[in-house]
């Protein structure tokens, strides 16, 4: 019953957060001084603004254009984008560019725990020596250059001089897996680089703290090989914070993924957010940020649920709390 009423609370939480966000957003639309229907239709008439006020809520009170907003965004309703000569729906272009963030957030995520969990295994085991302070000091270096930056150099190096890999657009898996990847690798270089730099020293910091339990002492005692002491008893439980801070990057991804989606022309959904904001459509940006906070908030649930598996001793101090 303790870890039912746990996991309720847990999900009641999570709930509140995303209803938190959504209002927020939608204050915020309120607040703008301007008439949105006049900024979404610039060249209809009177009548036609008064339509669309009508249609997405705005003759109504801030309280009832959310409850309005949320009870078509339950139903799959995300709104309209609206220019000149009609109308296209919300949903449409997130169909397709969810897909497409998605999996490059998934890309980067795995390459950049690929990299850092070894790196920081070897750097939190040979501290203060020489492989560490090279680990180290060259990852400080790429953390200080921002990822539009990495992906120009990458760009102008690997795409334009040497002509390794394709440049520009967006490869699915239907129109070839190789290419598809091809077209993959210099986004999620781009995004992973700052993320390897900072998974690397958390794992490090946790590890190092690790190592000097007296059950890492004991398990020497018994004669249990460095390797298996490393990688068992020392990185399981040391890989809480590196997973919790993965998942609150799924989130912070979409932000840094604005500028690569747009410098690569993948069309995600951060490029879906630039088009939203340069184009005033308020209706759809608002829909775009509650479906990103959404999946803000089921990875940190898939991370609460993850980490008690990992680590059975968080598991057992939150039921019990």
């Amino acid at each position: 019953m303790a870890k039912i009423s746990f996991w309720l609370q847990r999900l009641a939480q999570l709930l509140i957060v995303l209803l938190l966000v959504t209002f927020g957003v939608s204050m915020l639309l309120r607040l703008i001084p301007v008439d949105l229907a006049t900024v979404l239709l610039p060249v209809g008439s009177e009548s036609e603004r008064a339509v669309l006020r009508a249609e997405i809520g705005l003759d109504k009170g801030p309280i009832a254009y959310y409850l309005q907003w949320l009870g078509d965004f339950v139903q799959g309703d995300f709104g309209k984008i609206y220019f000149s000569g009609g109308t296209e729906e919300v949903s449409t272009h997130l169909a397709q560019a969810m897909p497409r963030s998605m999996l490059l957030m998934i890309y980067t995520q795995v390459f950049a725990l690929a990299v850092a969990i070894p790196l920081g295994v070897i750097s939190a085991y040979r501290a203060g020596r020489r492989a560490d302070r090279i680990i180290s000091n060259t990852l400080f270096t790429f953390s200080s250059v921002p990822s539009f930056a990495i992906a120009l150099i990458l760009i102008i190096i690997v795409g334009t001089k040497l002509a390794w890999l394709p440049t520009l657009g967006y490869v699915t898996y239907s129109e070839g897996f190789a290419e598809h990847f091809k077209h993959m690798i210099m986004p999620v270089l781009a995004l992973s680089v700052g993320l390897i730099a900072t998974y690397t020293r958390l794992l490090r910091a946790d590890m190092i703290a690790a190592l000097r339990e007296d059950y890492v002492t004991m398990a020497a005692s018994k004669g249990l090989s460095d390797r298996r002491i490393l990688w068992r008893h020392v990185f399981r439980p040391s890989s809480i914070t590196l997973f919790t801070s993965a998942a609150l990057s799924m989130g912070g991804l979409i932000g840094g993924a604005i500028v690569i989606e747009t410098i690569f022309a993948t069309y995600g959904v951060g490029f879906e957010i630039f088009a939203a904001i340069s184009g005033r459509q308020y209706v759809a940006l608002q829909s775009t940020v509650a479906v990103i906070a959404l999946f803000y908030v089921l990875f940190n649930l898939v991370v609460d649920i993850a980490s008690g598996f990992v680590d059975p001793r968080t598991r057992d101090r939150r039921v019990n709390a």
